[in-house]
C-alpha cells in the first residue's frame, strides 16, 4: 500500500486525540452522573469507574506493543481505535455502575493500544534523526482531543452521553480511514514479503536481557515520573491553586494555560531533542519542570507573572514525559521496538493512577498546597535521575539499531 507521509501523520495524530478527548469526556460527565444517581452511582462508584478504566489504558498499552511485533502495525491499531468506539459508544446504556466499569476497563484496553503504537508508526516513518520530534508531534493530538472534550461538554450540557455517542461515532469512522490509508510498517511484515530477507525473531523479554535492563528500567522510571505530573497537575490543578488562595475562575483559566504551554512545549522539544540530544535535552525538561513546580509552591501576586509561570511548566512538564517515548525508537531494535514502546506506555499508565490518588490524599489531608507542588518537583528531579542511568542513544545513526541481530541478546550500539 502506498501512501504519502502526510496520511501516516494525520492518522497517528487522530488515534491520539481520542485519548485526550475520552479522559475529559469521563471527567466532564461525573458531576452530571453524581447528580442524576444515573445507574445509582456515588462517588465511591465513580472513583471505581475513573480508575478501572485507566487500568484498561495501562494493560491495553503493554499488551498492544508486543502484540503489533507479531503480527504488524496497521491491523492491531485498528482492532484497538473499534474495540474503543464500540464500547464507549454503548456505556452510557449500562444500567449498573459495575457494568459501566466493565465498559469502561474494556473501552481502555483499546484506547491504551492506540498511542504507543500509532508513535512507534511515526517514528519508524520519519526521518533517521526525528523520531523525538515525530513523538512529540503525534502527543499534541492529545491535547487537542482534550480541548474538542470541553467544547463538545458545553455544547451538549446536562445531555452527558453524547460526549460517548460522540466519540464512538468518531472513532468508527477512524476505523474506516485508518484500513483505507494506513501503510504496514512493521520490519517483520516486511520480511515476511520478501523471500530473501530472514524474519526476525520476535521475543518480548529482549527488553529486559543485557544492557536493555538499564535501559528499560530506567525509561520504566522516567515515564512513570512523567505521567504522575501530567494526570496529576491535570487533575487537581485548579484544586491546588484555589487552596493557595486564588480564585475559582482563574484556577480553571490557569488549567487552560498548562494545557496552552503543553502544546507549545511538544512542537519545540521535540526538534530541540533530535538536534541536541534526547537524553541531554529530556533530562533539561525534567530539571525545569522541577524548578517551576517548585516555584508554584510559592504565591505570585502578579496575575500576569502567575499565567506566565504556568505556561512555562506546562511547556516543561508534558513534553518531557513525551520525550521519554522518543528514546524508544533509537534505543531499541526496529523488531522489538513497539514492545518497548507498550511497556514504556504501560508502566506509565501505573503514575497516571499514582498522581491523582497521592495528590487526592494530601488534599483530603489539607495539605495540598504548598506540599502538592513539592511532590510533583521531586517526581521530576526522580525523572532526571532515571534519564540519566539510560545510555545516551547514537542519534546520528539510529539505524545502528537495526544491525543487531534477532534474539541475540546484544544492545543497541551506544555513544
Amino acid at each position: 500500500m502506498k501512501v504519502s507521509r502526510k496520511w501516516i501523520v494525520i492518522l497517528c495524530w487522530l488515534t491520539v486525540v481520542f485519548e485526550g478527548f475520552d479522559l475529559v469526556a469521563l471527567g466532564a460527565s461525573i458531576p452530571t452522573l453524581l447528580d442524576t444517581r444515573h445507574a445509582g452511582i456515588d462517588a465511591g462508584g465513580a472513583t471505581f469507574v475513573a480508575t478501572i478504566s485507566l487500568v484498561g489504558v495501562g494493560i491495553g498499552a503493554a499488551l498492544s506493543g508486543p502484540i503489533s511485533d507479531r503480527f504488524g502495525r496497521r491491523l492491531p491499531l485498528i482492532a484497538c481505535v473499534v474495540v474503543f468506539s464500540v464500547f464507549t459508544l454503548i456505556f452510557p446504556l449500562m444500567p449498573t455502575v459495575a457494568l459501566m466499569g466493565l465498559l469502561r476497563f474494556l473501552a481502555g484496553l483499546g484506547l491504551g493500544g492506540c498511542m504507543p503504537v500509532a508513535v512507534t508508526i511515526m517514528q519508524e516513518t520519519a526521518r533517521a534523526n526525528g523520531k523525538a520530534q515525530s513523538s512529540t508531534l503525534t502527543m499534541t493530538g492529545y491535547h487537542v482531543g482534550a480541548v474538542a472534550a470541553s467544547v463538545t461538554a458545553l455544547l451538549v450540557g446536562q445531555r452527558w452521553e453524547w460526549l460517548f455517542y460522540t466519540g464512538g461515532i468518531l472513532g468508527l469512522l477512524a476505523s474506516l480511514l485508518l484500513w483505507a490509508k494506513l501503510p504496514e510498517t512493521s520490519p517483520v511484515i516486511e520480511a515476511r514479503k520478501s523471500a530473501d530477507t530472514e524474519v526476525p525473531k520476535v521475543h518480548v523479554r529482549d527488553v529486559l536481557r543485557g544492557r536493555y535492563v538499564r535501559i528499560t528500567l530506567g525509561l520504566w522510571v522516567a515515564a512513570f515520573m512523567g505521567l504522575l505530573l501530567v494526570y496529576g497537575l491535570n487533575t487537581w490543578l485548579p484544586q491546588l491553586m484555589r487552596e493557595a488562595g486564588y480564585a475559582v475562575a482563574d484556577s480553571l483559566v490557569l488549567l487552560l494555560v498548562l494545557n496552552l504551554g503543553a502544546i507549545a512545549g511538544l512542537l519545540v522539544g521535540g526538534g530541540v531533542a533530535d538536534r541536541r540530544g534526547v537524553k541531554g535535552t529530556t533530562m533539561f525538561w525534567f530539571g525545569a519542570a522541577a524548578v517551576l513546580l517548585a516555584v508554584l509552591s510559592i504565591r505570585i501576586q502578579d496575575q500576569l507573572l502567575l499565567n506566565g509561570v504556568v505556561f512555562v511548566t506546562g511547556f516543561f512538564v508534558f513534553c518531557a514525559q513525551v520525550l521519554v517515548y522518543g528514546f524508544v525508537g533509537y534505543l531499541y531494535p526496529r523488531h522489538i521496538v513497539a514492545s518497548g514502546m507498550g511497556f514504556v506506555s504501560g508502566v506509565g499508565r501505573l503514575g497516571a493512577i499514582a498522581g491523582p490518588w497521592i495528590t487526592g490524599l494530601l488534599v483530603v489531608a489539607g495539605i495540598a498546597y504548598p506540599f502538592g507542588f513539592y511532590v510533583f518537583a521531586a517526581a521530576a528531579l526522580l525523572g532526571v535521575a532515571a534519564v540519566a542511568v539510560i545510555p545516551r542513544p547514537r542519534e546520528s545513526t539510529p539505524e545502528a539499531a537495526d544491525s543487531v541481530p534477532p534474539g541475540s541478546g546484544k544492545p543497541v550500539p551506544l555513544g
